[in-house]
């Protein structure tokens, strides 16, 4: 992994320089009756939970927790000691974490910065490795269980997490911080904070980047981060603030989950023990010094800048207006193969080594032997990014007005336009002459494109910058175009021990498709299809209330209930990558209703939530799945499920006890029963699109009745958790911290080729062995005699007694299911014995299933300096 090259250094030492001695001369005249600069939309359009009052479940981790304990660790795993949240690293690369909350994933979590919806508008998605920098500017992370308290027009089915950035605190003074960890784990960071001048100006500046690898095989990546904050009060009712963050990165990542039997078989030890850190999705060459080369043939790259211009108008005493504009304009991909040598795939075994690593040795030899001149269209095997890039603009208001001590409302507007650009590009043509698309039918005979891309070379320009030439693009050309408009309103009702709200939005979501490689006007099914569908208006709306009662200062009591319905996805509105809209469209419908108790003394505070949520009619689509045809062949595609039905209800419990000022005991447990609710209705399709037929299936129904919800990617979702934390502050300013974490009742992801009978839904989703896991660390500040500076270091070491534990699996077989092939992956199972007989078991599941282990055991320490 090469570090961040000299110049680049010296560029960001003296830029920090700079920036400290100019900080320097602006004059703080901050009073104590004087605030610095808050971010406005925290007071606008946030909705932070408080407590005792916002009637919600909900937990908030502050910023030093999160500089204390994540280290190297995904952001979203310092939630792990959340009821009902269950954060894993995913395939393993930088900022490929996956989170689910209540049995929900994060598509159907409203994730928010500064109350700004960061929920992609095609499909609900959150790329966690877009947003790394916020755990070096986040000032507080909130997460609401359940509806939540967001006024906003958003599918917070599972939950709304809101990261609201450091901007809030704008004291005079900076930080310096150092980190390193495991697998050449590096990160540099600097932040400063001007103080408020005599102007009413203020300024807050970070620059960060770390690179390294994670504890998988060829994970290296190398990400960056900035964040600039200016703010303005112009008088006591104006108030400005601009800022810009993002965080532009490259990975090379593990998105194919392997079987466990190839983590045993091609473990370096061969003691028959699963090999944790194996990656078949990268290989070697041999260089032209006869120097063997790794190389990936799966990355994502991106940057992904946001500004926001938040002004917040105080109109009088009793009324506010708070408005933010937004822009993010997105570039980046994902890297992978395209294209087949006759009927091989860069799977096939004369493209693998001894070590189960792809032999690029051998595919650039027989992509070298390829014709292009007479060969086919997609005959030789290249590596592609599949773009995905946007140009996204918001706005958001919201007008608040006391009506008296008791009443109070709010109303307000969201609204937003969004344009997603989806195409690839060639980034290694692996010892191939080019590679010859077909894929546009606006041109009728077959190019040859070689123009190579380099997923390394980041992107700066916070305007995006540009796209790639149509010459360019292979495979796939379409565009998704989003007009989101929506309006809210909220009243509030205070008095005494009581609080209530009742809430409620409207919205309309305009979906259109552009797919620029069909011929405009063209037949598909019997229909006339364009290059633009126009747009399809769906409607939706939301209406939730709650009500807290504190019983006296140590009891209260809350309830909630609401009903969504959600508009669905555009990869719903218009399936099967086609240009016709789903005739069978409607929208889902949630319903949720929960009530809580709370207890607060100096020295224990308790939570308890019941909860029970049912989502009707919802849409899915499974991609990545390998399918096992009537004619006895297999091929992989994807799957479109319609109809489901989930039920999804559990108790929580949280709390703290402080038995004295030198230690603090903090626990955690949570238990759901999350199900299917009837069948559903699935097709399924290969990679081109062509409908498939399964084996053993009895016709379209998806058979799910009363089986265990399960994820709908290569992951899976928990229905009981607990955690134990405890820490110890034997002297001032040195805490010294553990936590044990329990996972169970861990059930892999629905295989839509697996649920088409009966018999599949009386065994149903597979159950992973439960786990525990122990995290240990601390901190220490070294005061100097000046109060303001100080040095803190601090330690974790994470999963202390290297558990090997299966944190995700992507199938559903079974102990008396049969292999096709023995242990060794090329001998017949000709006795037709299951896995069980064949003794291909591990720690009580079959061999055959693919999943993802967790990480053993990593570490990572801390050194920075605060002045």
């Amino acid at each position: 992994m090469k570090l961040i090259n000299k110049s680049i250094l010296t560029a960001v030492i003296t830029l920090s320089t700079a920036s400290v001695y100019y900080a320097q001369q602006v004059q703080d005249t901050a009073q104590a009756k004087s605030k610095d600069i808050d971010e406005v939309i925290l007071r606008g359009v946030t909705d932070i939970a408080k407590d005792r009052k916002t009637p919600v479940a909900v937990s908030t981790v502050k910023a030093a927790q999160i500089l204390e304990r994540q280290g190297n660790q995904e952001l979203v795993e310092i939630l792990n000691t959340t009821p009902s949240v269950y954060a894993t690293k995913g395939g393993g690369g930088f900022g490929d974490s996956q989170i689910v909350m209540r049995g929900f994933e994060s598509r159907n979590i409203a994730v928010m910065v500064n109350g700004m919806p960061v929920n992609d508008m095609e499909g609900g998605t959150v790329y966690f490795s877009n947003w790394t920098g916020l755990s070096d500017v986040t000032s507080t992370l909130q997460v609401q269980r359940g509806l939540g308290s967001s006024k906003l027009a958003i599918a917070s089915v599972g939950g709304t997490m809101n990261f609201i950035t450091r901007s809030a605190d704008m004291k005079k003074g900076g930080v310096i911080r150092l980190g390193v960890g495991n697998n050449d784990y590096l990160k540099t960071s600097f932040a400063y904070n001007t103080g408020k001048s005599k102007d009413g100006v203020s300024a807050s500046f970070l620059m960060s980047r770390q690179a390294g690898g994670t504890y998988i095989e060829n994970t290296d990546y190398e990400s960056y981060a900035y964040f600039f904050a200016l703010g303005y009060e112009i008088n006591k009712k104006h108030n400005l603030q601009f800022s810009i963050t993002s965080a532009p990165q490259w990975h090379d990542q593990r998105t194919f989950a392997p079987t466990i039997q190839n983590y045993i078989n091609y473990n370096p030890d061969h003691d028959g023990n699963p090999y944790r850190r194996y990656n078949s999705d990268f290989g070697y060459y041999t260089d032209a010094s006869g120097n063997k080369v790794a190389l990936a043939n799966r990355a994502n790259y991106y940057s992904k800048p946001v500004m926001m211009l938040n002004w917040d108008w105080t109109m009088s005493e009793k009324s506010k207006l708070s408005t933010v504009l937004y822009m993010s304009n997105g570039r980046g991909g994902g890297t992978g193969d395209l294209g087949k040598i006759g009927t091989k795939t860069i799977n096939d075994p004369s493209f693998t080594d001894a070590a189960g690593h792809i032999n690029y040795d051998a595919l650039f030899a027989a992509n070298a032997a390829v014709n292009l001149n007479t060969a086919g269209a997609g005959s030789t095997i290249v590596r592609r990014s599949s773009i995905n890039s946007h140009n996204w603009y918001g706005i958001l208001a919201n007008f608040q007005h006391k009506v008296n001590d008791n009443w109070n409302f709010s109303i307000g507007t969201d609204d937003r336009y969004y344009y997603g650009y989806h195409y690839q590009v060639l980034t290694n043509l692996y010892g191939a002459a080019g590679y010859k698309d077909n894929a546009n039918k606006n041109i009728s005979t077959p190019r040859i494109v070689n123009a190579l891309y380099d997923y390394k070379k980041l992107s700066w320009n916070p305007f995006g910058g540009k796209l790639a030439p149509a010459e360019d693009q292979v495979g796939y050309s379409n565009d998704g175009e989003v007009i989101w408009y929506s309006g809210f309103a909220q009243v509030e009702y205070t008095k005494d021990k009581l609080s209530a709200f009742l809430q409620g939005s409207v919205s309309n979501q305009g979906y259109q498709r552009i797919d620029n490689f069909i011929v405009d006007g063209s037949t598909l099914r019997g229909q006339t299809i364009n290059t633009k569908t126009g747009f399809k208006n769906i409607f939706g709306y939301n209406i939730k209330g709650g009500a807290n009662y504190n019983i006296n200062e140590h009891h209260n009591v809350f309830a909630n209930i609401g009903y969504y319905s959600k508009q669905p996805f555009l990869n719903t509105v218009y399936p099967s990558n086609q240009q016709l809209i789903n005739p069978y469209l409607t929208n889902e419908k949630i319903s949720s209703a929960e009530v809580g108790y709370g207890f607060r003394s100096a020295k224990f505070t308790a939570n308890v939530n019941v909860y029970r949520t049912q989502w009707k009619d919802r849409w899915l689509r499974k991609t990545s799945q390998t399918f096992n045809l009537a004619d006895g062949s297999t091929t992989t595609g994807y799957s479109e499920i319609n109809g489901i039905t989930e039920v999804h209800q559990g108790v929580e419990f949280d709390g703290v006890y402080k038995p004295n000022r030198f230690l603090e005991v903090q626990g955690m447990f949570s238990w759901g029963d999350y199900y299917y609710k009837g069948n559903a209705s699935v097709a399924s399709f290969d990679d081109n699109n062509n409908p498939v037929t399964l084996a053993n299936s009895s016709g379209n129904t998806l058979y799910l009745d009363k089986v265990k919800v399960g994820g709908s990617s290569n992951n899976s979702i928990p229905q009981m958790t607990a955690s134990l934390g405890l820490t110890v502050k034997p002297v001032k300013d040195l805490n010294i911290f553990g936590t044990w974490r329990y996972v169970g009742k861990l059930y892999s992801t629905i295989d839509a080729g697996t649920f088409t009978n009966v018999a599949a839904q009386d065994r149903g989703v597979l159950k992973l062995p439960d786990f525990n896991l122990f995290d240990i660390g601390f901190s220490y500040k070294i005061r100097l005699q000046n109060e303001a500076q100080y040095f803190t270091i601090g330690a974790n070491v994470y999963n202390l007694f290297d558990k090997t534990y299966i944190s995700d699996s992507a199938t559903s077989v079974f102990a008396d299911d049969k292999p096709k092939y023995l242990a060794d992956g090329k001998t017949l199972n000709t006795a037709n014995q299951t896995y069980q007989q064949l003794g291909m078991m591990y720690n009580g599941i079959a061999t055959g299933n693919r999943a993802y282990f967790g990480f053993g055991t990593t570490w990572a320490a801390t050194l920075s300096f605060n002045f």
